[in-house]
Parts: structure tokens; C-alpha cells; sequence
């Protein structure tokens, strides 16, 4: 069976499947308003099933590939809760010392599709660190529902000195080069928005669909951006403009693209919204970023 695109299904649907991944509405309600949408022998639970992530179908790079050395690490947190755990990759062979870049997951922690973005940039020799926002609470409990009960019970202010923490471990390990990049997927977008505000000295940043600071804050900025939007995301593309004029005014390096045609999560490959050719350019342009910013 072919699989399947964001073109087999209604746009509707698709929106509300946004909303009920990023807790705008709960499944109910998901599961009332896909039922006109539903048909044959395709129910509305059939739909949120096939909208849902396929992580095994997806992974790119095997946990224990050849090429590269993979664990889970510890870095202090003081400001945030504590320790903030992740899972970190470096290339098997390294020569040298590397680029180092944060991936920052989406409203769900750290489940195997942030940790397969992770082992992909470890093979285009970086060193990468992928926390789990949900360490605190357990960590990713493996199943993407309890995950999205659990993250707003977080505390969000603590979770971001987390991601700070990070950057600043990564900064130091020894491993690396000092150049820090970031790169985060929609809740993680904004985060990777959010760090490029605090942190003077960080080396890129690389948001796909997040949130944006306020101008005041963008002002701010003094890392080099590259930020992909999709084009039928409208609610996180229709806050581009004003961003794009505060980093104009402020004076920011930045690119960024709005891929035609795709969705919010173009370039998450576990679900149908992703977009094979937006999301091998857009991470193409990524690396080649990164290559630029970070290595010395």
C-alpha cells in the first residue's frame, strides 16, 4: 500500500489534527468534528491513526549504527530542574574537535524521531545533543498521547534554563569546537527562537515552524537565523511578517523560506504531513548552515 500524503486528506482534518497535537483541542473533539470526514469504512479513530507517527517506518540511522557512538548524558541545570538528561551522538571516527548542535523536539520529548534527527547530524559530523524536556517528569514515557498530557504540566519557565543549560554544556564539552548551534521542530522552533534571544554567543539557530519572540526580544538576537516555515501553516506562518520586519529593524543576519504547498511538520517523516522534497531541501540548507556558522 502506497503511503500515505497530506493530499489524502481534507485540509480540515489536517488542521484539526494540528490543533489536537498542540493542545488546542483534545481528542474528543478531534474525533467529533473528523467524524463528517470519516467515510466507508474509514472511521474518525482511523484518521487520527493514520495521521499518528510511524517512528519504525521512519528511522533513517539504526541506534546502534557502526558510524556513530550514542548515549544518554547528564549536564547540571541550576537555574532550570536541576539536570537536564538527553541522548548524545558524535560521529564513530571523529577527527578532531567538532561543531556541537542542540536538537530541541516538538511538545512531546524526546521520542525516537528527535533522536533519529539527532544520529543524522552526527553523520554530517556533529557532535548532537537532544534533551528530554520530560526528564523531570519521568522522561518520554513512550507513547505520544501521555507525552502531550504530560508536557504542560511542566514547569515552563525551569524547562527553558534547561535548554540554556545545554547550549552551555555543549559550549564546554570538551569533544567539541565552543561553536553551539540549535536546531528545533515547532514547540522546539520556538525554543530554538527563544535561546537565539538569550544566548549572545550562540553560534546558529535553525527554527522549523516555531513561535516567534516579540519584537523587543528579536531585537535582541545576535545569532545568524535560518528559519523554515510551511505555507499552509497558518497558525505559525502568519506570525513571519512581523517577525521578519523586527529582525530587518534589529539589523539580524537571517534566511528563511516558506515552502509552498506543505504543512506544519513538512519535515517530520514519521507522519503523512511530511513533504519528502521541502524536507530535503530545507534540511539540506540546514547542514550546509551550520557548516558555515559553526565550523571554525
Amino acid at each position: 500500500m502506497p503511503r500515505q500524503t497530506a493530499d489524502d486528506f481534507d485540509q480540515e482534518v489536517l488542521n484539526l489534527f494540528d490543533k489536537y497535537v498542540h493542545g488546542i483541542i483534545p481528542r474528543r473533539e478531534f474525533l467529533k468534528s473528523a467524524a463528517k470526514f470519516a467515510v466507508g469504512a474509514i472511521t474518525a479513530e482511523g484518521l487520527l491513526n493514520a495521521l499518528s507517527p510511524r517512528f519504525a517506518e521512519a528511522q533513517q540511522v539504526a541506534g546502534n549504527d557502526p558510524r556513530i557512538e550514542a548515549s544518554y548524558a547528564e549536564f547540571p541545570s541550576p537555574q532550570g530542574h536541576g539536570t537536564v538528561r538527553g541522548y548524545l551522538v558524535k560521529p564513530a571516527t571523529a577527527k578532531g574537535r567538532l561543531p556541537t548542535v542542540v536538537v530541541v523536539h516538538e511538545n512531546r520529548g524526546l521520542n525516537p524521531h528527535i533522536e533519529d534527527i539527532a544520529r543524522r547530524l552526527a553523520l554530517d559530523d556533529f557532535i548532537a545533543f537532544a534533551p528530554d524536556g520530560l526528564f523531570p517528569l519521568g522522561g518520554y514515557p513512550g507513547n505520544e498521547d501521555k507525552a502531550r498530557e504530560l508536557f504542560p504540566k511542566l514547569d515552563q519557565a525551569k524547562l527553558r534554563e534547561d535548554f540554556i543549560a545545554a547550549v552551555s554544556a555543549l559550549k564546554n564539552l570538551p569533544a567539541g569546537n565552543g561553536k553551539v548551534g540549535v536546531v528545533g521542530f515547532c514547540w522546539g522552533g520556538g525554543i530554538a527562537n527563544f535561546l537565539a534571544t538569550r544566548l549572545p554567543d550562540l553560534g546558529a539557530a535553525v527554527p522549523f515552524y516555531g513561535n516567534q519572540p516579540t519584537a523587543e526580544d528579536a531585537a535582541k538576537i545576535k545569532a545568524p537565523l535560518l528559519l523554515h516555515y510551511a505555507e499552509k501553516d497558518e497558525r505559525i506562518t502568519a506570525g513571519w511578517p512581523k517577525y521578519e520586519a523586527a529582525l530587518k529593524a534589529a539589523g539580524v543576519k537571517h534566511e528563511a523560506y516558506v515552502y509552498p504547498g506543505v504543512q506544519h511538520g513538512f519535515n517530520n517523516d514519521t507522519t503523512p504531513r511530511f513533504d519528502e522534497a521541502a524536507a530535503k531541501l530545507a534540511w539540506g540548507r540546514s547542514i550546509a548552515f551550520f557548516n558555515t556558522h559553526l565550523r571554525a
